[in-house]
């Protein structure tokens, strides 16, 4: 049997030009990896890379049309080896992301592990089901939080 030790594939995707992965792709990479495994690449320069792309892909992946006049502040922290903070503003039609965290108050925000994001964003996860599970934590407007997934594309594996 191979060894797929989390040297090789960190080594792997590290050498990935992640602006040149389409969505698909994405979500299928993330597919094949364990929880154990994402959460062994989601290290350091890497990690990095991954998060920046997958938020500055939202602008792109966002659906204004199902937005409709929706203005909303999201917050995503993201734990792991660290906790990273990203904001999702919708407003006018218009989706805006920015790192780290800003002094207005968000109307929702999610909290959940580096795999868990991950499982999510590519359309891996199911949001119900990983809150049910405690493993996505909603602090304040929940519906809104539920509904999320049907203003942007996701990716399909």
């Amino acid at each position: 049997m191979p060894d797929n030790s989390s040297g090789d594939l960190t080594g792997e995707l590290s050498g990935l030009d992640f602006s040149a992965v389409s969505p698909e792709e994405f979500a299928r990479i993330v597919k094949g990896l364990s929880v154990k495994e994402l959460g062994e690449v989601m290290r350091g320069e890497l990690r990095t890379r991954v998060l920046g792309e997958v938020f500055g892909r939202m602008r792109q992946q966002f659906r204004p049309e199902a937005a409709g006049g929706l203005e909303a502040l999201i917050r995503w922290r993201i734990t792991g080896e660290s906790d990273e903070v990203y904001e999702t503003s919708i407003a006018g039609g218009v989706c805006t992301v920015s790192a780290g965290r800003s002094l207005s108050e968000p109307r929702t925000t999610l909290v959940m592990g580096d795999a868990d994001f991950l499982r999510l964003v590519s359309g891996n996860g199911n949001p119900v089901t990983m809150f049910m599970m405690r493993r996505l934590k909603i602090a304040g407007d929940v519906g809104l939080a539920s509904g999320l997934t049907r203003y942007f594309d996701i990716p399909k594996a």
